[in-house]
């Protein structure tokens, strides 16, 4: 029969050509295959259990074969005979599935195993020295917002674009955080102030430089230390100095960019607490009427440094508002948004500044907050006159970070239990000065889900806002896992929280760059205490 399949399709004068090299092909044989074991024995026997095996169930076919799987995987010794193995032969048993479960439990067993040899493939490898890497600097792509950038300066409360997160809106908000960034930087370069003489002006090196400074901003607090202090610890210097400088005024003056944006934006990036006095006003956490509205209370600390004179500058409040009416006055009719973001203090700072502004004038631009583990800083009554203020606020906040729940009750505003929610209202519906409140939308971030940083970091790096922008950098969705094509440099992550990255990449970030991060001084540490962030 198979003589007549062959003739009629191949030429007769080339059969038995054809068959004799039929003849010398040899099927090679699996050593997983319960068939192929006792091939080198008995080769009869190997045919005749293939012959029943074409008639057994698939299924145990399977199960045979991950069963024989395990077995060398988990084999102590290497083997080199097939005979060495207890392979199973194909026991023919209708309905035989009782092992599966067992042989699926092994398999998971080495899944932690495959994945740290994932995390080090040389092209997980390679990856990792790219965002090592200092000279090539990768950012995730500015893309036109044209006609949509209201909606992405919060005119709808980013509805739709916070979970999953907008790209757009990811590198929106990673790039208002290196404004408060270069806050830091330019206050740590020189923190010192004189109580004499007026400030000159700051150099504030911007990583945007489409963006130019146009004003410098200092904050007083309202107390000051004993004098003992002063002959206890002479050396404290600028740490117990009443004003400092907190940040500043930037207006966009690139027209490509402009193009870009959609509009001139006004940005004010305030950094957060770094002196004593600042910290003395962060726990004075009584609330405090706002002027003019008797309903609304905010933090006593917060607004004294909004609203304290120095005996040099002027309070943060004047600064502000004289700064955004000029610019609002130079660029009349053009299209203008007003963009406030701070961390930590300057995050609560910025909305007393965003609620300012945008009462200033008879017609002011948007006016929107984006605050990265801000606290509370007011009552129920602030919150309701932020929004109805038409101030847009986004709050980046991190599970882990406990800045973001104080001052006032520890408990929430997104408690499940409805007699808690019952008695929150009513302890806020009084006059209690511990009644505190959040205000404007939510992006929640999680230090677990990086893969970098240990999941019981510290409350340091929780609150560390390049921390914050990591995170944010590598958020996708709640529920999806960290961004595989996170852009963000590790460098500066690897020297503010070297303690708390994983070890696994401190060590092979040493053996990449072939330095010591920090020692080698990639980025010098200063020189005085460094703050908070």
């Amino acid at each position: 029969m198979q003589s007549l399949q062959i003739s009629s399709t191949v030429p007769a004068k080339n059969a038995s050509i054809f068959q004799a090299k039929r003849a010398s092909f040899k099927r090679q044989l699996s050593r997983l295959n319960p068939t192929a074991v006792n091939a080198s024995i008995n080769t009869a026997a190997t045919s005749t259990r293939t012959l029943k095996l074409t008639t057994s169930s698939s299924n145990e076919v399977t199960r045979l074969h991950l069963s024989n799987l395990e077995k060398i995987l988990q084999k102590q010794q290497p083997l080199t005979q097939p005979s060495q193995l207890d392979l199973q032969q194909p026991v023919h048993k209708k309905g035989s599935t009782e092992n599966k479960g067992m042989v699926l439990e092994g398999l998971k067993r080495f899944w932690p195993e495959m994945k740290a040899a994932e995390e080090m493939s040389p092209r997980h490898l390679n990856r990792l020295q790219r965002l090592l890497s200092i000279s090539s600097a990768e950012y995730s792509p500015r893309n036109n917002l044209g006609s949509r950038w209201r909606e992405y300066h919060g005119c709808k409360d980013w509805a739709g674009l916070l979970d999953p997160l907008d790209e757009n809106l990811r590198r929106e908000v990673v790039r208002y955080g290196e404004f408060v960034q270069a806050a830091y930087h330019s206050f740590h370069s020189n923190p010192a102030m004189s109580a004499e003489e007026a400030p000159q002006p700051r150099y504030v090196a911007l990583s945007d430089r489409s963006y130019k400074v146009t004003k410098s901003l200092y904050a007083t607090s309202s107390v000051g230390l004993p004098k003992w202090v002063d002959d206890v610890a002479p050396d404290l210097g600028w740490m117990t100095q009443r004003s400092s400088w907190i940040g500043y005024v930037a207006v966009c003056d690139d027209r490509r960019e402009i193009q870009r944006m959609g509009r001139r934006d006004i940005v004010i990036a305030l950094r957060g607490t770094a002196t004593c006095l600042e910290w003395a006003e962060n726990f004075r956490a009584q609330l405090a009427d706002m002027p003019h509205d008797k309903q609304s209370k905010v933090e006593s600390g917060f607004l004294s440094l909004y609203n304290t004179r120095g005996a040099q500058v002027p309070s943060l409040s004047e600064s502000v508002l004289e700064e955004v009416r000029r610019l609002m006055e130079l660029y009349k009719g053009e299209t203008l948004s007003i963009t406030v973001t701070g961390h930590s203090l300057g995050a609560a700072l910025s909305l007393l500044v965003a609620d300012d502004i945008s009462t200033c004038a008879p017609s002011v631009p948007p006016v929107a907050v984006f605050s990265f583990g801000g606290p509370r800083v007011g009552n129920r009554g602030f919150a309701n006159r932020v929004k109805a203020n038409n101030v847009k606020v986004l709050r980046i906040v991190n599970n882990q970070d406990l800045i973001t729940r104080v001052p006032g009750n520890f408990i929430g505003e997104d408690v499940a239990n409805e007699n808690i929610k019952k008695m929150l209202n009513v302890i806020n519906n009084e006059e209690s000065e511990w009644a505190y409140s959040h205000v404007g939308t939510e992006l929640r971030v999680d230090t677990k889900m990086s893969p970098y940083l240990k999941p019981n970091a510290d409350v340091a790096c929780c609150h560390d806002l390049e921390a914050y922008l990591h995170l944010v950098d590598g958020f996708m969705a709640s529920d999806c896992p960290f961004r595989a094509n996170a852009k963000r440099s590790l460098v500066k992550l690897l020297n503010d929280q070297r303690s708390n990255v994983k070890k696994l990449y401190t060590s092979k970030a040493n053996a990449l760059t072939g330095l010591n991060l920090q020692r080698e001084g990639l980025f010098p540490s200063s020189s005085c205490l460094p703050s908070p962030s």
